[in-house]
């Protein structure tokens, strides 16, 4: 039932080049490797012909980065989780980093249409010397067309390997959850940003990697509904609440480029698709 799609990426450091290789099944692809910044990172866009998943469809995709491959993905546009006559769709990633390697992984936001049942799974695991920055941005209904989200449930399962778990049920029905203060309290977006690493931070990175996130959190619009935690000293997390994508993506861009100005050391420079 549905559409099945499988995409495997292989990224590897051949002569100081980062080089992905890759094989698909089914409407699911990169286009080609880009070099913005130079041989080293390797930056690939994810494309889904059909632009949305409805019940019974599936979408797998798995990253291998070999030792000190560095490599960013993201999307030319939201994912797409319309209404279903009570079947699934779902979408999985798995993404392993061996030595040394360092993984963007910055979709664009998953829009999950009233009426819909959708499973977002992604799972990451880190040798003890690689580096994660990773994202996950979800928006309920559409708010801008007034099209509320009424009806269906989002399941959500964000996961780095024998550090951090997070699982969460939204359902259009559990009012408790979608307004009340302890919810999300009437807000339509949610997002959260990582940093991670194999081994523990030392005390003053850790330290400094938060404080650079909560720097720009309170000079943002979205300051009262930001937060950053270190529930892991491996793992900073950042989460943000907001009325549109917008303005969530925009808070998440800025740290992500503040991180990887600082930490990287790389340019702080976002993708060009994202301007398109």
């Amino acid at each position: 039932m549905g559409w099945q799609a499988t995409l495997q990426i292989d990224y590897s450091v051949e002569e100081g080049h980062c080089v992905a290789r890759h094989v698909h099944n089914g409407p699911l692809r990169i286009l080609k490797s880009l070099y913005p910044e130079g041989e080293q990172v390797c930056h690939n866009i994810l494309v889904h012909p059909p632009s949305g998943l409805v019940g019974g469809d599936c979408l797998n995709i798995q990253l291998h980065l070999h030792d000190h491959a560095h490599a960013l993905l993201t999307t030319p546009g939201a994912t797409r989780f319309y209404h279903s006559e009570a079947l699934t769709a779902s979408q999985y990633i798995h993404a392993t980093l061996g030595h040394g390697a360092r993984l963007e992984w910055l979709p664009l936001e998953a829009l999950a249409y009233s009426g819909c049942h959708a499973h977002n799974q992604v799972t990451f695991n880190l040798a003890i010397d690689s580096q994660l920055m990773a994202w996950d941005v979800t928006a309920l209904g559409l708010p801008h067309a007034q099209q509320p989200f009424t009806q269906g449930q989002f399941q959500q399962h964000l996961e780095i390997e024998g550090m951090w778990l997070e699982r969460g049920l939204i359902r259009a029905t559990d009012q408790r959850l979608l307004h009340s203060p302890l919810g999300l309290n009437g807000h339509n977006c949610q997002g959260t940003l990582v940093f991670a690493q194999g081994q523990a931070m030392l005390d003053t990175q850790l330290q400094q990697v938060i404080a650079m996130a909560r720097d720009v959190c309170d000079q943002h619009g979205l300051q009262l509904q930001a937060g950053v935690t270190s529930p892991d000293p491996r793992l900073v997390v950042v989460r943000v609440l907001s009325a549109q994508v917008e303005q969530a993506m925009d808070l998440l861009r800025r740290i992500w480029l503040t991180w990887r100005a600082e930490i990287w050391q790389l340019p702080a420079v976002a993708p060009r698709i994202w301007a398109m």
